[in-house]
């Protein structure tokens, strides 16, 4: 469906710029795909011409970013609405949160975080994505639950859980498993308690057989704590 649009007037730049983006982002909705948003074809539903498309985009690389963009505001939502309380079950529920809107977002996912950037320097997507886990970190440093640098544990955990969303992405014909949310979990799980182990491990580790007795010690002590009544919210890195 197209419309006619007249002319825009001075001063009436953004408004063009905005609709322009609300016809690629009907364009993203309906084909599910990038390679649906050439500049005419957002020209077409806009009701403007191809030229006044690139007056506000230099190409499509940048009218996609754009358009991707739009969605990213509500992964800062989710971060804030998870935080507060024990901070290690914060960055649980946190990286779930992720989880869930990458897979929300496939294709603005795929489009700013699982493609080469063309440009110097970090892109504003995935700049923004690490300082909500920086900040989810943070905290639990200053716990002491995780021990280190905050932006170094965090790049290892982000990268966890990218890497699972982005399989689950770009390879939907893999035989997962039918819980999806379960393997999620599984890698939210790993990570957060990985790190928090990897922080106090010694350089030289003892024989598999000791390693694997001290291990089930933890787990019987973690058990028996977590059936103890507190008043910390379920569902985060350590549950």
């Amino acid at each position: 469906m197209t419309t006619r649009r007249v002319r825009a007037r001075r001063g009436e730049g953004a408004l063009l710029r905005e609709e322009i983006l609300r016809a690629a982002e009907g364009l993203l909705d309906e084909s599910g795909s990038e390679d649906a948003l050439t500049l005419r074809a957002v020209a077409l539903r806009a009701g403007v011409s191809t030229p006044s498309v690139y007056l506000h985009f230099a190409d499509k690389e940048a009218l996609v970013e754009a358009v991707c963009l739009r969605v990213w505001g509500e992964l800062g939502r989710m971060f804030s609405e998870n935080l507060g309380g024990d901070p290690f079950l914060a960055l649980g529920r946190c990286g779930r949160a992720y989880a869930r809107f990458a897979l929300d977002h496939p294709v603005q996912y795929r489009v700013l975080m699982m493609r080469a950037t063309a440009g110097p320097g970090v892109p504003p997507a995935a700049a923004e994505c690490f300082r909500h886990m920086v900040g989810a970190v943070s905290a639990c440093v200053e716990t002491r639950v995780l021990e280190g640098d905050p932006e170094e544990l965090a790049l290892g955990m982000w990268s966890a859980v990218h890497g699972c969303v982005s399989l689950l992405i770009a390879q939907p014909s893999f035989p997962w498993p039918r819980d999806r949310e379960a393997l999620i979990d599984h890698i939210i799980r790993v990570a957060g308690f990985g790190t928090a182990v990897y922080s106090r491990l010694p350089q030289t580790l003892p024989p598999s057989a000791d390693v694997a007795a001290a291990l089930d010690d933890f787990g019987a002590r973690l058990a028996a704590d977590a059936v103890k009544p507190r008043g910390d919210e379920p569902g985060g890195a350590g549950e």
